[in-house]
């Protein structure tokens, strides 16, 4: 799994675990469910750091949470 990969996964979980609809995470975070739906369907690579920051304020988690885990941990580095 890749970076943006891992990203659209933390996000789908995280939905998961509030028992709460891509919909509604758009509205907590106030972001475009188009956003979030681009992030978690196109595996988009540009999902930008200011968009995770969105989503974890609005489900009360720090960026810390939201990259603590198992799947970022194990992320080798991209080289480019």
């Amino acid at each position: 799994m890749d970076l943006s990969e891992t990203i659209a996964k933390r996000i789908q979980d995280l939905c998961a675990e509030q028992s709460i609809t891509v919909n509604k995470l758009s509205t907590i975070c106030g972001i475009t469910q188009s956003t979030i739906d681009y992030a978690i369907k196109t595996k988009n690579s540009k999902t930008s750091v200011s968009t995770v920051k969105k989503i974890c304020d609005g489900l009360n988690i720090t960026l810390a949470d939201f990259f603590n885990t198992e799947d970022f941990n194990s992320l080798e580095q991209e080289i480019k």
